[in-house]
């Protein structure tokens, strides 16, 4: 047998249906060629495999045992061809697939599950998974094909430089006010724009004993220092020590629909604790699947549909 290439797969189309019809004649009309073009492509089949695969005989054509071999693989060749293009295109309909979502914790808090809950109506079929963790980490699993997409902030020139270490596109999406949040009538509730200078003798409820590792360290370069009470890294802890009078904590945006709705709370000046970036992180020169190309246009509305502003999101004190 001769060294084998490849050829196209409508030859093997055309010996199935020759081997269906019995006839060159029959398999032409069926599929629309010429009677010549029919034989010429058997032919050249038989050629690639150096065996006659057809008996010509005085009324049709019969597979050799060849040709049986064959036919038995051709057939399941071009089953497995079709039901490709089947699920091809129910994964490019978002009738099947997959999409595995990134976000920072409080990105979870509201505004990713909103997303994703107006993806899943539309798109059932897909399998959408959710890890929440800190943006670097993120960025990270992005690169390593771990997530499609992932809603990341920080820092910009920080931010934007791990992104580029990491091969990450960043796509800005919203900046994100910061509130404090007060125990019942506190004499600050409501306030807009409120000083940090304000807050001088209130006990801080923070996830560290160190400021610059949470989110009050964007405000200790403006001289502000605050007195950290209690350490508590759960945020459901937090809530519960600021409804009980103990201090007060530092809130983003995102997570004020979370806050418990006993609690009062103000907006900070930017100047004091500066807006925070949020992006949608892709991987940068990669061609997004289906089901990531279809949830970031909504993760766009959702981002814009967010609060801006002074006023931000649930200001007013206590429901």
């Amino acid at each position: 047998m001769p060294d084998s290439h490849d050829f196209p797969t409508a030859w093997l189309r055309v010996f199935v249906e020759v081997a269906r019809t019995g006839s060159f004649t029959a398999a032409a009309a069926a599929l629309d060629y010429t009677q010549s073009a029919v034989s010429r492509q058997i032919a050249a089949l038989e050629a690639e495999f150096g065996t006659p695969l057809f008996d010509r005989l005085p009324r049709g054509v019969r597979p050799t045992e060849s040709g049986r071999l064959l036919l038995r693989h051709a057939e399941a060749t071009l089953a497995q061809l079709d039901r490709a293009r089947v699920e091809l295109a129910a994964l490019g309909r978002l009738e099947s697939g997959r999409l595995r979502v990134g976000c920072f914790a409080t990105a979870a808090a509201s505004l990713v599950p909103q997303v994703l809950g107006a993806f899943r109506a539309a798109h059932p079929g897909v399998v959408v998974t959710l890890e929440s963790s800190l943006t670097a980490d993120l960025l990270r699993r992005l690169a390593e094909d771990v997530l499609d997409l992932a809603v990341v902030a920080g820092d910009p020139v920080a931010t934007r430089a791990a992104a580029d270490a990491r091969g990450v596109l960043l796509e800005p999406l919203l900046d994100e006010r910061m509130l404090v949040a007060l125990p019942p009538g506190h004499r600050l509730a409501g306030r807009r724009d409120l000083r940090l200078a304000e807050l001088a003798d209130e006990s801080w409820i923070a996830g560290s004993e160190r400021p610059g590792d949470t989110l009050l360290g964007s405000a200790l370069g403006s001289g502000f220092r605050p007195h950290v009470g209690y350490v508590v890294g759960d945020w459901i802890a937090k809530q519960g020590l600021v409804a009980a009078g103990f201090g007060i904590t530092l809130v983003p945006a995102l997570a004020a629909a979370a806050l418990r709705p006993d609690l009062a709370r103000a907006t900070v000046h930017p100047d004091d604790v500066p807006v925070r970036t949020v992006w949608a992180a892709t991987p940068r020169g990669v061609t997004p699947g289906a089901a990531a190309a279809a949830f970031l246009p909504l993760l766009r509305a959702g981002a814009e549909a967010f609060p801006r502003g002074p006023a931000g999101p649930a200001v007013s004190g206590p429901a």
